[in-house]
């Protein structure tokens, strides 16, 4: 419990300090780094030093991968206790087929980047005796975020892979770096362009990242219950609380499905804890005491988790463990950075719908760090939310159930049902399965939009 608490202290110094140089460095301010982003890099430098020269600090690099694991759950348990998100600016069709567009292009990026990340493995891994199964956690880092690295990589751990959840974060921190460090520019370029058509003048606070008190105009959250009995606040942790018991429970339930399904399914908690919120929300309409949770206090909730997430993923990268692997890693790392913002901004343009271009830089902020990355790429050039990008990106959560093939695909070679040679056919084969539905859903079209300044 103590190593606990120094990591949150710890964490939460970091989040601070990172708060801080936002709003006080030009060049963070002007390339939009989250605090959460800049506290990461200052905590990864830190704990390795600790590391390197020997010094106990109370806690270690394995309780922020725990940490991870923990907060991942808990942030799915917050978004499916929230309510759905009504845009009435923007028709039911056009949302559709962006969240079907986006969806299925982060599917084939999930696709592309293990096979290509096990090619690359295979090819220069040896020299650093790093096995080419490796190279197949990349797309659980850069499409999904750290949580699932940290998530899946554990249960590569469970079938022998060893400090596979490690890698897996090392590549995750590396993906939230390259989300900003190429995501802003192309959002600049496009501003500069005329390409981005919602954009408006990203001011001072914006850019700073906090509010002066004569600009805090908006309250956060109202009361659902009364605070002599209990605090909304407390309420809403309770809720998280009773779901991620109840996801301990479909996790029992879940392991008793036959082979690595079994043992897989139980161990990605993300979507059992998805699962135990769903139901409680539903018992709570039909009780109809669904009016006691607050959606912006659940919203923040989420925003909470998702800021620690990203520093903890950090922090729980061990270059003393992966040091002999960290040039693959990066190697790979780059190529595949290199393939993602190649495939976001050739399908992006083809969707077929106005916003393309917002589109384009939400699926790349997605698909190199998380949902909440590609948001705050889509917030530089439609800062008032004008467009239905934002509601696409969560609804497009849905089509990416499409890639449950490639996953299980993955976990099944993790578990060596399958040899990493099938593995590498079926994802060849998948990567043509969905160019093919991008076509077949008139998702891939003509570009919309063209970088020939207006």
């Amino acid at each position: 419990m103590n190593s606990f608490m120094i990591a949150f202290g710890l964490a939460s110094i970091a989040l601070c300090i990172g708060a801080f140089l936002r709003a006080k460095i030009p060049f963070l301010r002007n390339m939009l780094v989250p605090a959460s982003v800049i506290a990461g890099l200052l905590g990864v430098i830190f704990m390795n030093a600790m590391s390197h020269f020997q010094i106990n600090i109370g806690t270690d690099t394995e309780m922020y991968g725990n940490i991870v694991n923990h907060l991942f759950t808990i942030s799915f348990i917050s978004i499916c206790l929230t309510s759905a998100s009504d845009n009435k600016d923007n028709t039911a069709k056009n949302i559709f087929k962006g969240a079907l567009g986006m969806g299925t292009v982060w599917c084939l990026l999930y696709t592309i980047t293990p096979l290509v990340g096990m090619i690359i493995i295979a090819l220069i891994g040896g020299g650093f005796n790093m096995e080419t199964i490796y190279g197949s956690l990349i797309p659980y880092a850069f499409t999904q975020g750290p949580g699932q690295a940290a998530a899946y990589g554990t249960i590569y751990e469970s079938y022998g892979w060893e400090n596979a959840a490690m890698v897996g974060m090392t590549f995750a921190a590396i993906g939230f770096v390259m989300a900003f460090l190429v995501g802003v520019p192309a959002a600049k370029l496009g501003i500069s362009r005329g390409v981005a058509k919602n954009c408006g003048k990203i001011d001072d606070s914006i850019l700073k990242g906090y509010l002066k008190k004569e600009e805090q105009t908006n309250y956060m959250v109202k009361d659902t219950t009364c605070n002599s009995n209990m605090e909304t606040l407390t309420f809403h942790f309770a809720l998280i609380g009773l779901c991620y018991v109840f996801a301990l429970g479909i996790a029992k339930v879940m392991s008793l499905l036959p082979g690595f399904l079994g043992s897989s399914m139980s161990g990605l908690m993300f979507m059992n804890g998805m699962y135990a919120a769903y139901i409680v929300k539903f018992i709570m309409k039909k009780l109809k005491i669904d009016f006691l949770i607050e959606d912006t206090l659940q919203s923040k909730i989420t925003g909470w988790t998702a800021d620690y997430l990203v520093v903890c993923a950090f922090m729980a990268v061990g270059f003393n463990i992966i040091g002999q692997w960290i040039v693959p890693i990066v190697v790979e790392a780059l190529i595949v950075t290199a393939i993602t913002f190649c495939v976001c901004f050739y399908f992006g343009r083809r969707f077929g719908g106005s916003n393309d271009f917002e589109r384009t830089l939400g699926l790349y902020g997605t698909s190199t760090g998380t949902v909440p990355s590609g948001i705050a790429l889509v917030r530089i050039v439609d800062p008032e939310f004008k467009t239905s990008t934002a509601v696409e990106l969560g609804l497009m959560n849905l089509v990416m159930m499409l890639s449950t093939p490639v996953y299980i695909t993955l976990l099944a070679m993790a578990s060596k049902t399958i040899s990493v040679q099938v593995t590498m056919a079926i994802l060849a084969a998948m990567t043509v399965v969905y160019m093919i539905v991008l076509k077949v859903t008139r998702c891939w079209r003509k570009p919309t939009f063209s970088w020939k300044k207006d």
